[in-house]
């Protein structure tokens, strides 16, 4: 069992209890951004708001979300071909819809399903509230771990848009090949471990239940009351 005074952790030992812990545990590795007021901690949902609030909480930061949706191949959900995000970013594995054979028809009804999905998400976890100023401050991009990647770089192009000053991408856990892709994306990727082999991010979580709307919308509202806006 990992804990929040472990070292990095290479092996296959690592197990975090939640993803609440794993946040700790992460916090750790981004104290230097810790009290700063030019920070801002967005986490990924639902999955990532509770590692990002336990972040956010101990860096003294604001928390936000950033609402990304993984574009899953048709009969096969779980079978990321992509992602979409605020903003109207579309990343697109264009070698793998050819090598399935799949039409332009098919990848848009995804697209049209999750972007109804998105548009839900934002509605429900911001309210009336306006989305965060990102224009020159440092922006921490959280999520409870990195297995393909593509939500994650459909999170970091999507930001760019808004000239944040650095996205640092933070998880508690990823695949190696993954984090190291990740870098050429971001200006600076924080992985607590990158066990091999990987091949699901649940594998190295005690519990890795699925957060709920009702526990995003509640990590939310407790970091409005704990951070000065």
């Amino acid at each position: 069992m990992v804990t929040p005074d472990d070292p990095e952790t290479h092996g296959m030992s690592l197990l975090f209890r939640d993803r609440r812990h794993a946040g700790s545990v992460l916090a750790l590795k981004l104290r230097g951004y810790g009290r700063r007021s030019d920070v801002t901690v967005l986490g990924l949902p639902r999955g990532g708001v509770p590692v990002a609030h336990e972040v956010a909480k101990a860096l003294q930061a604001p928390l936000d979300v950033f609402i990304v949706r993984k574009l899953g191949v048709p009969g096969h959900p779980e079978y990321a071909m992509g992602a979409i995000a605020s903003g109207g970013v579309r990343v697109l594995n264009q070698r793998l819809v050819q090598e399935l054979g799949l039409t332009g028809a098919d990848v848009e009804a995804v697209v049209q399903a999750e972007l109804r999905e998105l548009e839900r998400r934002e509605r429900l976890y911001r309210g009336a509230r306006p989305a965060p100023q990102l224009g020159g401050r440092t922006t921490l991009v959280v999520d409870d771990g990195l297995a393909t990647g593509a939500t994650m770089r459909a999170a970091v192009q999507a930001l760019r848009t808004q000239r944040p000053a650095r996205v640092v991408v933070a998880v508690p856990v990823a695949a190696g090949d993954v984090c190291i892709w990740m870098r050429k994306e971001a200006d600076k990727v924080v992985c607590v471990a990158t066990p091999e082999p990987f091949h699901a991010v649940g594998e190295w979580y005690e519990d890795f239940s699925q957060t709920s709307d009702e526990e995003v919308c509640g990590l939310l509202a407790e970091a409005r009351g704990e951070v000065a806006q």
